[in-house]
């Protein structure tokens, strides 16, 4: 069984970056700088969502499935800095060599780490390798890695599902509600920036890894139409997560168990 690694992170403006960029004077709060940006972006482009290079990642979320284990992990602010996650998320893909899965993972989470990696010194042999590499496997990824859109070592879901059309994109909240799933719990991307000014730090981090179990089960489902798991295959891991998740005993996964009826597979 290949492990397979479903991610997502969560995004703040990057406040030293931006001083930087527009020569911004000291005196100026944090806050007063992200609203800054927004202004100037609204103004560009009509919309107050930063460019990319200007996310600063405070929290990569993970499910981790292999033969052995399924885990939901997080590494994020303030246990490391933006840095060390993402050079750990890129370890982590170093020493499984998992197939990949996210949500919109080619169009945001992936574009992100790669600018914020390069800015941060970052080193990812194994995620770029695209067949060049030194590793005894290494001619597979020519056909089949982490960077191209059609292969499968990264499977982005809401890519595949909408067949590369981005006007067919769907919402992974929407998508899990209309499976039985909790959908999101509490917060919303746009509502990352005021939690962390209000120093909600593990609240976004919860969020996040809710997001990502959300996604595992959405990835289960698309195994089960692949005909990559049958129906007691898959009945059977659903209700493996959900175990898993209550052994856990968080409130946030208390709270999605209990938006999660046990009916719903």
């Amino acid at each position: 069984m290949m492990p397979i690694l479903v991610f997502d992170i969560e995004t703040i403006p990057d406040i030293a970056g931006i001083r930087v960029l527009h020569e911004l004077p000291a005196s100026l709060s944090d806050y007063e700088v992200g609203e800054f940006a927004f202004q100037q972006r609204r103004a560009s482009h009509g919309s107050d969502f930063l460019p990319h290079h200007l996310q600063r990642v405070v929290t990569i979320s993970c499910v981790l499935r292999d033969a052995n284990q399924f885990r939901v992990f997080s590494l994020s602010e303030p246990d490391a800095g933006e840095g060390q996650i993402i050079q750990r998320f890129f370890d982590g893909i170093e020493r499984y060599s998992p197939q990949i899965v996210s949500w919109n993972g080619g169009g945001f989470d992936l574009p992100v780490l790669h600018y914020r990696g390069l800015l941060h010194g970052v080193s990812a042999p194994r995620y770029w390798d695209l067949g060049d590499g030194d590793f005894a496997d290494s001619r597979d990824f020519k056909w089949n890695n982490y960077i191209s859109r059609y292969h499968m070592r990264h499977l982005d879901l809401m890519d595949t599902l909408a067949m590369y059309q981005p006007r067919a994109n769907a919402p992974l909240d929407d998508l899990a509600k209309l499976m039985g799933y909790p959908g999101k719990l509490g917060m919303d991307g746009s509502a990352v920036w005021d939690a962390w000014q209000a120093g909600q730090i593990a609240d976004i981090r919860d969020y996040c890894e809710t997001d990502v179990v959300n996604t595992y089960l959405v990835y289960l489902r698309f195994q089960r139409m692949r005909g990559h798991l049958d129906q007691a295959a898959w009945a059977q891991e659903v209700a493996f997560v959900r175990e898993k998740l209550a052994a856990i005993g968080a409130p946030h996964w208390e709270a999605f168990l209990a938006e999660w009826p046990e009916a719903v597979a």
